[in-house]
């Protein structure tokens, strides 16, 4: 059975309004975290970063305004499926990211393939293996 689902996009990193670039982002979904995506950044001159939070947000956020923490994805024209905005937030810093929808949904569709919306618990105990990765993370972050 196949576990992950990637998929790279080509993204507008929004500098300001008069400078903007494009940088390659990785999607990833894989069946051991079944609630969330992914994606890496590949900014110029920078390692790579990773963002991960819930898959039902970068789906709502296709469509209409979504997220209220520290990432806020929202469509650029709601009455159409266009680009959108992708902010991400760090204490008081924010990156900007516009990319096409039609390859966000794509990307959402072969999750749904692997893993259909509200199907996760389906996977077996995922919160035992929550579990186990929180306490990796808390054991390399006490460690270093």
């Amino acid at each position: 059975m196949r576990e992950s689902v990637q998929a790279e996009v080509l993204m507008s990193f929004l500098v300001s309004d008069e400078l903007s670039f494009r940088i390659p982002v990785e999607l990833g979904y894989e069946t051991s975290d079944p609630y969330a995506v992914r994606m890496t950044f590949h900014l110029p001159g920078d390692a790579p970063v990773t963002w991960a939070f819930g898959r039902e947000l970068l789906l709502d956020g296709i469509n209409a305004p979504s997220g209220d923490g520290d990432v806020h994805i929202a469509p650029t024209r709601p009455e159409t499926l266009s680009d959108v905005h992708i902010r991400l937030r760090v204490g008081g810093e924010s990156a900007l990211f516009r990319v096409g929808a039609p390859p966000l949904v794509a990307f959402l569709d072969r999750t749904d393939k692997l893993v259909p919306l509200g199907q996760e618990l389906a996977l077996g105990d995922f919160e035992l293996s929550l579990e186990e990765a929180l306490g990796r993370i808390l054991a390399e972050e006490n460690a270093g």
